[in-house]
Order: structure tokens, then C-alpha cells, then sequence
């Protein structure tokens, strides 16, 4: 249901029709004073560094569409001090481009290791930084969404409390109980605080990228992230985008929704090892032959490359619908 592009997100959101788009879901490189693989601007040049994607994310969504923002923090160089750099980042969508913040999420990720050592594990007047912000951004005020899709299981604490006869009362924080809190509406609301760990090393994508020779995508975000957005704020069929895809998890998530995705990376390895997502046998006999448990010729990575192109522009993104995947057209031909 999708399509996945390599070339420079800037150049292929350029290529993207203007209000195409019903939600983009993306974690763009951190602002790091530590150069990563995968590249990244300093918290100094962030700002200038995204403010032109932005821009063109705020073009290609409909007025009514929603723009999903991960970014973790950073250190103050030589100092136990943290930068302020996403905050002003924030500022500058809202004030500079427009854009409405619709809520702040936070996403507590327990695998997160005690960083930066000097302060957390050498001198110890730290604590472990384990949140990363989620800002849901909007081209408008009243971007579509519906909690409904997203609700939880209650809590036992909950459950018991309905099943209590309550009374209409007042909370000593002022806030009314009444009759229709004992009504089952099918779940809890969700808070905005998202828990789960990004450490993929069981998964058969990890997996079946160490069979293969393959480099795995080195910050990859849970697919709890784009899961819980892609249902909150979009409906099955519509489109989401994910300019800074990686290894694609935004787009293998919506595929299981039911919507159309494209994903845009500049890094061919990283999409030849998203294949994997999507094609699990795959990964699964690469994972068997290399131990020794399948016979046959052990699956290489010509044989992922081959599994479906992946192309360099959009030529006019979503002018056509994306093949499925069971059709063998899952990224993009040219």
C-alpha cells in the first residue's frame, strides 16, 4: 500500500502534490554534538538545518492533517547542562512558519543507557534522561483526530471503581464525578505519555539484517510511536509520510492499518533492509540457513535488492495509488 523513494527528503517533499499528505510521522536526526552515521546538524545550526523541511511538510499536508514531530534532547558540551535547542526549534515552527502545536506527547523509552557517563555514571548528579518529546503540529487549529481509536485497556483500580455504585461527588481537586463514570465506553483514554523500548535486537528485522551482512538502521523508534499516531489521526486509506524513514517502521506500521505510506530515506542500505519488514520470510530463511537449519543456497542480498526496486523521485508522489506490497511493487519504480 505504499512506496518508499531514495533521494533527499527536501527534494522529494518538494515533488510532493500540496495537500496530498493527511499525516507525516517522523523522527528527523537529533541535534548531537556526537556526529552520528547517519548524519546530523549541531543544536547551534538545528533550527536553519529543519526549518525547510518543515516548511514543505506544512505545504504537502491537508489544511486538516497533522504533522507527528520525534526529537530527543541534548548536552551542553563539557557541562551537565541541557540544550534548549528543541524548544526553540518548537518556537520557530509555531511563530516563524505557522504551524499550531495541538498537544505535547512524551515517549518513555526504558532501554535508554545512563548518558552522558560523566554526569550520570562517573559523577553521578544526573539522573538517566529516558524521555523524548512527540509534538503533534498542525497547519491548523482543528486537525482531524479521534481518541476513541486509540483507547486502552482499563486498570484494575479503574475497573473497580465502576464497579462501584459512585455517587455524584466533588474531587478535592474540584473535579465532578458523575453518574456516567461507571458507563464502559469500550476503554481509557490514553494519556500522552507513550512507553517502550527501540532496542530491535530479537526482532526479524535486526535479525535478519545480522544474517545477511546488512547494516541495520542505528536509531530506529519503536513502532508503538507511528502506531498509535497513524491510528489517532488518520483513517485506513489515507496517506501518511514519513520523510526520514530509516528502516521504514512508520510505513510497515501503516501498512498493517490499512493506509497508503511513502517513505522518503537518503540511505539505499537502510531501505534495502526495510525489505525485510515486509517480507519476513525472507528474513526468517536468511536467519535458518545462516545457523545451518535450512537447506539450500543461503538467501543473499542481491536476492533482497531484487524483491523490489527502489527509485530516486516521486514524479509526482501520490499521483497514482501506491501497489500493494503483495504486489511486488512495494518501492517505488522511478
Amino acid at each position: 500500500m505504499g512506496r518508499a523513494y531514495c533521494g533527499d527528503a527536501l527534494r522529494l517533499l518538494q515533488a510532493t502534490p500540496a495537500g496530498s499528505v493527511d499525516l507525516v510521522m517522523t523522527s528527523p536526526p537529533y541535534a548531537l554534538h556526537i556526529k552520528k552515521a547517519y548524519g546530523n546538524a549541531s543544536p547551534e545550526e538545528y533550527v536553519a538545518w529543519f526549518l525547510p523541511f518543515a516548511r514543505e511538510i506544512k505545504r504537502v499536508l491537508k489544511p486538516d492533517g497533522s504533522f507527528v514531530l520525534n526529537i530527543g534532547g541534548s548536552w551542553t558540551p563539557k557541562q551537565p547542562t541541557r540544550s534548549l535547542y528543541h524548544f526553540r526549534l518548537l518556537i520557530a515552527l509555531c511563530d516563524t512558519l505557522g504551524y499550531h502545536l495541538a498537544q505535547e506527547f512524551f515517549w518513555y523509552n526504558p532501554a535508554k543507557m545512563p548518558a552522558p557517563a560523566e554526569w550520570v555514571t562517573v559523577r553521578r548528579v544526573r539522573v538517566k534522561d529516558s524521555v523524548e518529546y512527540l509534538f503533534w503540529l498542525a497547519p491548523g487549529p482543528t486537525p482531524r483526530a479521534d481518541n476513541t481509536r486509540v483507547l486502552t485497556a482499563y486498570s484494575k483500580e479503574m475497573q473497580r471503581l465502576r464497579r462501584r455504585v459512585l455517587e455524584r461527588t466533588m474531587r478535592p481537586s474540584g473535579h465532578k464525578i458523575r453518574e456516567s463514570f461507571k458507563n464502559d465506553n469500550g476503554g481509557a483514554i490514553p494519556s500522552n505519555l507513550l512507553q517502550g523500548g527501540n532496542n530491535e535486537a530479537s526482532t526479524l528485522y535486526f535479525r535478519g539484517c545480522k544474517a545477511l551482512g546488512m547494516k541495520p538502521h542505528p536509531a530506529r523508534f519503536p513502532a508503538l510511536l507511528p502506531k498509535f499516531f497513524t491510528e489517532f489521526l488518520t483513517e485506513p486509506g489515507e496517506l501518511v509520510l514519513d520523510p526520514f524513514a530509516g528502516s521504514n517502521t512508520t510505513g510497515i506500521e501503516a501498512e498493517k492499518l490499512g493506509r497508503r505510506w511513502m517513505a522518503f530515506e537518503e540511505n539505499q542500505e537502510y531501505l534495502e533492509g526495510s525489505k525485510l519488514r515486509f517480507w519476513p520470510a525472507l528474513a526468517e530463511e536468511a536467519i535458518a540457513r545462516s545457523r545451518g537449519e535450512a537447506p539450500g543456497a543461503k538467501v543473499t542480498k542481491t536476492q533482497v535488492r531484487e524483491k523490489a526496486s527502489v527509485s530516486g523521485a516521486p514524479r509526482g508522489a501520490e499521483k497514482a495509488q501506491p501497489a500493494r506490497a503483495s504486489q511486488g511493487k512495494l518501492f517505488g519504480e522511478g
